[in-house]
């Protein structure tokens, strides 16, 4: 049988990062996944992270500013064999349960 879990992340990598660890670590196909805005508004997240900083700190030299508009919902149609594993790897990259 299979369930949908989804989780809210801060930051794009932080989503990204989770949706790579079940891929590679679980074999979850990446069709299985999804990457969207909570809200309606385009987003990479509320914090920034990845490219967006350099060394520690803020890029100040760029054109434009990261979408930083509101979380990012990732949701992913697994098995209930591997659900806790899922749960595990959302918590491990700072994903916050949301019902879906």
């Amino acid at each position: 049988m299979s369930k949908v879990i989804t989780a809210a992340f801060e930051t794009r990598r932080d989503a990204e990062m989770a949706v790579e660890h079940l891929v590679q670590e679980y074999g979850i196909d990446r069709k299985a996944v999804t990457i969207a805005p909570v809200a309606a508004e385009n987003s990479a997240g509320i914090r920034t992270a990845g490219a967006d900083v350099e060394g520690g700190h803020e890029k100040t030299e760029t054109e434009g500013q990261p979408a930083l508009a509101g979380k990012l919902r990732v949701s992913a149609d697994v098995d209930d064999a591997v659900a806790d594993k899922v749960d595990g790897a959302f918590a491990t990259y700072g994903g916050k349960p949301v019902q879906a």
